[in-house]
């Protein structure tokens, strides 16, 4: 264990749906500096008929990483990975991979889905309303709870012994520790978010083995030193402790947020935009349910009610798409296009389904632009501008919507993530909620994931206002304020709302 107030240096994993990285965090507790050493590519590719991720190459991404930061950096005090929710995979008897995990992605969930959402009585008494009272975490087509009713009767699920969230897989190759961090065990639709255990009641009546699962463990908990094999690999000197984070990069990145008090909304942006309120209990009412709000842990017994609204995928997709079409596509200069597009004429419902799935996106955005705006789109700045304004609509609502249900005071949002780099959005962010927005830092999840590692070692405060004030001191914020369009921002909600109905 560090000696408190000693300078420390850690390894942040910050796995993503289409990138890991692995940052290393420097300091004490009058600061922190972060830096980015190793970036690798994570996509998954269809196996068997099911579109899956690759964990062998992702842990082979996060050991490079490592060694390089060794390298670069200097000997390792910990490590600790985080990355996003719901996937898992299946270990036999013996701790091995029975398969790669599956992705929230695939399309084999919807019969499960559909078995408890719209079969009368639902499945043994457990219906849509009975899960959401039950977990707290609204339905959704890839949340874990379904993966596991989709394949409980294939040959993997008879061999499985354990099942570990994606960040728990890598953390067990890295300490050969099992467990099941909180705030990733709570987004899986089978925790029961009061009492922050197995809801065995739903899970039964589902036929879904919670009993695969590990035991639970909290963000701070240390899970050993490095495996001894693997340090070896590394060619380092001293194994770094393992520490068991807030999993969940969200959880991560709230962990992160800059925050002075509690009277705020945070914006955690990436391929999702998950926007909501932090809160000291769960609300899990009618009111809530109908809102598609979820509540999942954070850390220090928080609770992170929010909703899911489809963030920058959209644009990520597009620009997969021009590149492929032999386009180069520069995002500053193509956000600075954007900027001189007018605004809140083009737009489209963000939260459509039919968004959901990857390839054609720019065609799919085209179409249903003149559905839902009867404006048609003639440049890929047209398109980015429509993304944006539709994108901060959907915040706007999510937001809104977080403190009609909640009655939790908002004075400021907070933008963390990927989105801070991107100037117009932050802006439109603060016009549509009315508010001002807070930008950064861009690594939140990475900022979050060190700061709980730096707890665990002794060198920092211990109480979440502690925290957020290392990321206040150590970061560049960038305030923007809201320009008072509100007339403007309420015909975007009816254009965006007659959409939906139409």
């Amino acid at each position: 264990m560090t000696v408190s107030g000693a300078a420390i240096r850690v390894a942040a994993v910050d796995l993503g749906a289409s990138s890991g990285r692995v940052v290393v965090g420097h300091g004490a507790g009058d600061g922190f500096t972060l830096r980015e050493i190793h970036r690798f590519g994570n996509q998954p590719r269809t196996t068997g008929g099911v579109l899956r991720w690759d964990a062998r190459a992702l842990f082979a991404g996060i050991l490079d990483g490592l060694r390089a930061a060794d390298e670069q950096a200097g000997p390792l005090d910990a490590v600790c990975v985080d990355g996003w929710a719901i996937d898992y995979g299946l270990l036999d008897g013996d701790g091995a991979l029975i398969a790669d995990p599956a992705s929230y992605r695939d399309a084999r969930t919807g019969p499960a889905l559909a078995a408890v959402t719209q079969t009368p009585g639902g499945v043994a008494g457990i219906n849509a309303a009975r899960l959401y009272e039950a977990t707290g975490i609204a339905v959704h087509s890839f949340n874990t709870v379904f993966q596991l009713m989709a394949e409980r009767d294939s040959t993997q699920a008879r061999a499985a012994k354990h099942a570990l969230l994606v960040p728990d897989l890598m953390t067990y190759w890295l300490s050969g520790q099992l467990g099941t961090e909180l705030t990733n065990a709570s987004t899986t639709g089978l925790l029961d978010t009061r009492t922050m255990t197995w809801a065995t009641g739903v899970a039964d009546a589902l036929g879904v083995p919670a009993g695969l699962f590990p035991r639970l463990r909290t963000p701070g908990e240390l899970a050993g030193p490095l495996n001894r094999q693997v340090a070896a690999d590394l060619g380092l000197g001293r194994p770094p402790q393992v520490v068991i984070g807030p999993s969940h990069d969200t959880a991560a990145a709230v962990a992160g947020v800059p925050a002075a008090d509690d009277a705020f909304a945070f914006v955690c942006t990436g391929t999702w935009a998950l926007a909501g309120v932090e809160l000291a209990a769960p609300v899990i009412n009618q009111a809530a349910r109908d809102a598609g709000f979820t509540n999942e842990a954070g850390i220090d017994g928080t609770i992170r009610f929010l909703r899911n609204v489809t963030g920058f995928w959209l644009l990520q997709e597009c620009v997969r798409q021009w590149q492929a079409e032999g386009s180069h596509i520069d995002l500053n200069e193509l956000t600075g296009a954007a900027s001189e597009v007018p605004g809140l004429r083009a737009l489209v419902d963000v939260q459509d389904p039919g968004f959901a799935a990857p390839d054609g996106m720019t065609q799919r955005i085209i179409r249903a632009c003149e559905h839902t705006s009867g404006v048609p789109l003639a440049s890929a700045a047209e398109v980015l501008r429509c993304i944006l304004d539709s994108m901060a609509v959907a915040i706007r609502h999510a937001v809104r919507d977080a403190v009609r249900v909640t009655g939790h005071q908002v004075r400021v949002v907070h933008v963390v993530g990927g989105g801070v780099a991107n100037p117009l959005f932050c802006q439109l962010v603060a016009d549509a909620c009315g508010l001002p927005v807070v930008a950064g830092p861009t690594e939140a999840a990475s900022w979050g994931n060190v700061l709980v590692q730096a707890r665990s070692l002794g060198v920092i405060g211990g109480s979440l206002p502690e925290l957020r004030s290392v990321t206040r001191r150590s970061v560049d914020l960038v305030t923007y304020t809201p320009a008072g369009q509100e007339t403007a921002w309420a015909r975007a909600d009816d254009i965006v709302l007659a959409g939906r109905a139409g």
